[in-house]
């Protein structure tokens, strides 16, 4: 038997698809807000779902990634049974120039349980 996932791979939207509405509404929730800002200090592909210290459970977080995809910001696979995730830096700037690095800045404390 091999240690293959069994799971769905996540759809993932383009950020070139992405509404400007979408993306400001997924960038403020304080949970994704924490998940982006988390990503961006990590290299591509290093983290975990399951690696993120966020105050929600396991389906909250799920739907967090899923919204965070559907707005164009979060690209996720599978290696093996875990999935790992990478912030889509490159495509969302070319789509919305400069709106990243205003949600990195550190305005505000981060979220901590």
């Amino acid at each position: 038997m091999t240690g293959t996932s069994h799971r769905a791979a996540p759809g993932h939207t383009h950020p070139d698809e992405v509404p400007v509405l979408t993306a400001l509404a997924a960038l403020a929730d304080p949970v994704r807000l924490t998940l982006v800002r988390e990503l961006a200090a990590s290299t591509e592909w290093s983290r975990t779902c399951g690696s993120f210290d966020v105050p929600v459970g396991k389906a909250a977080l799920s739907h967090h990634f899923s919204v965070l995809r559907a707005a164009g910001l979060v690209e996720q696979r599978d290696e093996g049974p875990r999935r790992v995730n990478r912030l889509r830096r490159t495509e969302f700037e070319a789509r919305f120039p400069g709106l990243l690095d205003l949600v990195l800045r550190e305005t505000e404390p981060p979220l901590h349980r």
